[in-house]
Formats: structure tokens, C-alpha cells, sequence
């Protein structure tokens, strides 16, 4: 991780690239678990979300990087992938026996808000998760 930086400190540019979603994966268990010391089921669902944000940038968009954002806000975690298209994601109905198609089913089922902002050159695709502060 220290290769690219920590998203809870600094935007983190990724390579549009299939093995990104891993290292993007760890970088959001690290921020949830260690930088701020969130529980392992926020984690888990975080991770899941970041990784399909993620898989939609790199099949999607046509960009060569993406990057990753992790922000904590009172009572909140936000976790945003802005990338250089202006193509909005679509939230699908997903059929039980679908094997696509799922990931912003997911979003929108796990985590508290989710959306998309759009800016003057591309997108940022965001989700939000409720978290106790102490």
C-alpha cells in the first residue's frame, strides 16, 4: 500500500487495471480497520462495495487510472471512485438467478446512501455507511 498511499490521507491513483480492485480492497480494510479502528463488519461491507465500484470503473469507463478516496465524517464513512467518464452507473433489478449485474444492487442494499456526482471532467461514484463515533 505505501506504493500508492493511504486513501484516508490523499487521493490514490490506480491503474484501470483488473489487479486493481485487489490492492484497492486492501487499502479500504486497512483505512476501516486500522487507521480508523472501525468494526470487521463494516470492513467486510466496505471492502465488497469499494471492489465493485471499482470492477465498474475498469470495465466500464475506458480510463487508464481511477482513483480512490476514503473520508470519515461524524457518524459516517464515504467512500468515493472518480474516474474521467461522464457515463452514469445504473442501478439494474437483479433476478435471482443473475450472474451480472450486481454490484450496485449491492451498493445500494449495504451501505446508507450511495450516488454520483458529476464534475467537469468525469465522475465520482460514492457510498456512505453509518459508523458510531466514540
Amino acid at each position: 500500500m505505501a506504493e500508492y498511499g493511504n486513501p484516508a490521507e490523499t487521493d490514490v491513483r490506480l491503474p484501470s487495471l483488473p489487479q486493481s480492485a485487489r490492492i484497492a480492497r486492501r487499502m479500504t480494510q486497512y483505512v476501516m480497520l486500522r487507521h480508523w479502528a472501525l468494526g470487521p463488519t463494516l470492513a467486510e461491507h466496505a471492502v465488497l462495495l469499494v471492489s465493485e465500484l471499482v470492477g465498474n470503473a475498469v470495465r466500464h469507463t475506458g480510463a487508464r487510472v481511477f482513483v480512490l478516496r476514503a473520508q470519515r465524517r461524524p457518524g459516517r464513512v464515504r467512500m468515493e471512485v472518480r474516474d474521467p467518464s461522464r457515463g452514469l452507473p445504473c442501478l439494474m433489478p437483479v433476478g435471482e438467478l443473475d450472474v451480472s449485474g450486481r454490484g450496485l444492487f449491492l451498493v445500494d442494499k449495504l451501505s446508507d446512501r450511495w450516488g454520483v456526482d458529476l464534475g467537469p471532467r468525469g465522475k465520482t461514484t460514492w457510498f456512505e455507511m453509518r459508523v458510531t463515533d466514540r
